[in-house]
């Protein structure tokens, strides 16, 4: 059994600790000025290392290089700096112990009171694309080493590992020192920082070793064609590792009883970084609609807009870009889709918000817009509307390489469903005649449409806009009956989507009843026989795509 023995109810005798000597070392100099220049007046010493020290030095502040305290020079490129007992020792000494004072006069090492250290850029690194000998290089190991010691030692030792900590130890500095209650929830933030940074690191190196899971599952289709096929899925790592932060705490959850935060993930580019403008605090539903909105408006490349109330469509459409204010265009086409369950209802646009869109948004009661950008003069009148919560989606904004959903005791991933390199071309045309161009384009938008609804899925389209919408009904014979019910006179001349195969000729029997003249589905049933020969005695247009689209 190692380590000194004591009675873990020492760690509520020694509640203030005067902040006497601190080492900094950091990558992000973000407030350092200021810190140190506080530090000072407060009578601490401060020890330092490398481009931190310099950085000190500059602001006029005494300070002692760790080299000094170590007797050994940086080493091997920087890669050896703090890795020495005469740092550790200071760091992890549990002064409370007579015998590790003892032996602190013994080795001449005086103990550190505040570690302040964050780490090397690594995400960053790796977002700027480069070559994998120069991420290496900004994998951090001593500082680590001093986060996670001082954490450790959060009896004696206070660590800052943010920013947005140092008006803490600056006023703790000040006064009598930190307290414990201070320093634990420092140690808190510091393993949580250094768990992060190591799943970060984790994930590249899966990334390395299995080419991405897109990659991945399809050797693995390629291997299940063979002889040889095994459940390996190389693109999927063998431990997943998740960490995000805390980004606000919701008033509620779901609902009213129950609690509820959110969390961005450190590298992440979707709703959860997104920046409000205005309006009321998000809730914890505006939150999921306004992912399913953005999911649904940038299926398109062409201008979109996506209307969503709870987490399905009620209408969305694509504009022509050519035409005089696209984005305006496609937002009336989607309300007029099924006004009546816009109202209240979490708007996506795919493009920068124009002054004809928000003078129509600002006579509708919506809960969220979101967008890449507003206009100013936009921003201006939707701001008359106090609740309206208007947010910005942050640059590089874009799905996640796996979706992850929390089942019992675990996570499912999958890589996200999209329309990569779609072609219409490769579908099969299954009953009547070829769609003319502007049929084709319907019956296109319709099939990407549908993927943003909740399974069983039907979606009536004309014009790039949806016109009826059938979604999570358990039969597709019911959401094909609410579509067309929906759509009413629209249903004419109208196309259809439906996200997966009909299991019989029924559903597509309403549609066609309905006044739908072509109609987009995967294929695949026992029964396709049936639904063909349903449409080409209907004289109805059907095309097979091969692949579906479940949402759940």
């Amino acid at each position: 059994m190692s380590g000194p023995q004591h009675d873990p109810s020492l760690y509520s005798h020694r509640d203030t600790v005067p902040v006497r000597r601190a080492l900094i070392s950091v990558s992000d100099k973000t407030g350092l000025a200021d810190l140190v220049g506080a530090l000072a007046a407060s009578g601490v010493e401060i020890v330092s290392t490398g481009s931190t020290a310099k950085a000190i030095a500059a602001e006029g502040v005494a300070v002692t290089e760790v080299s000094e305290i170590t007797g050994f020079p940086e080493s091997l490129d920087g890669r050896v700096k703090t890795l020495h007992p005469g740092v550790h020792a200071g760091i992890l000494a549990d002064l409370r112990l007579e015998s590790h004072r003892r032996q602190l006069d013994e080795l001449g090492i005086r103990p550190f009171d505040l570690v302040v250290v964050n780490l090397y850029p690594f995400r960053e690194t790796v977002a700027s694309g480069a070559a994998p000998d120069t991420v290496i290089e900004q994998i951090d190991i001593g500082g680590p080493a001093l986060v996670r010691a001082s954490a450790k030692n959060f009896a004696n030792v206070a660590i800052v590992v943010s920013p947005n900590r140092y008006d803490d130890v600056i006023a703790a500095a000040a006064t009598d020192g930190t307290t414990l209650s201070l320093r634990r929830a420092l140690a808190a933030d510091a393993f949580a920082h250094t768990a992060s940074y190591d799943t970060a690191v984790a994930a590249w190196f899966a990334e390395q070793l299995g080419g991405g899971a897109s990659e991945a599952l399809a050797e693995t289709e390629q291997a299940e064609q063979s002889d040889t096929a095994t459940d390996a899925r190389p693109g999927f790592p063998d431990t997943l590792d998740v960490s995000a932060a805390k980004a606000s705490t919701l008033r509620y959850g779901e609902n009213s009883h129950q609690q509820a935060a959110v969390y961005a993930l450190a590298d992440g580019h979707g709703i959860a970084q997104a920046t409000q403008l205005h309006g009321k605090e998000m809730s914890f539903n505006n939150y999921v609609d306004a992912d399913a909105a953005v999911r649904a408006a940038y299926d398109f490349a062409e201008p979109a807009v996506a209307i969503i109330k709870h987490a399905n469509p009620c209408g969305i459409a694509i504009a022509d870009p050519s035409a005089p204010d696209p984005i305006a265009n496609a937002h009336a086409k989607a309300h007029a889709c099924d006004p009546l369950s816009a109202f209240g209802g979490v708007i996506a646009a795919n493009r920068t918000v124009t002054l004809a869109m928000a003078e129509s948004v600002k006579d509708i009661f919506t809960e969220v817009l979101i967008a890449p950008a507003f206009e100013g003069e936009a921003l201006e009148v939707l701001k008359t509307k106090k609740n309206l919560r208007l947010l910005t989606l942050p640059e590089g904004f874009g799905r996640e390489a796996l979706e992850l959903r929390q089942i019992s005791g675990g996570f499912l991933a999958q890589t996200p469903d999209g329309f990569e390199g779609l072609d219409t071309a490769s579908w099969t045309l299954a009953a009547g005649e070829p769609a003319d161009a502007a049929t084709l384009a319907d019956l296109e938008f319709a099939w990407k449409a549908c993927r943003s609804v909740k399974s069983n899925a039907i979606l009536l389209a004309s014009g790039g806009a949806s016109v009826g919408v059938g979604m999570g009904q358990v039969n597709r014979v019911d959401s094909c009956r609410l579509a067309v019910t929906r759509a009413g006179d629209r249903a004419e001349g109208s196309v259809a989507a439906s996200d997966a195969f009909f299991p019989f000729a029924d559903g597509a029997e309403i549609l066609i009843a309905g006044g739908v003249k072509a109609i987009v589905q995967p294929g695949g049933s026992v029964r396709d026989a049936e639904v063909v020969e349903a449409a080409e005695k209907a004289g109805v247009t059907m095309y097979f795509t091969g692949e579906r689209h479940f949402f759940h």
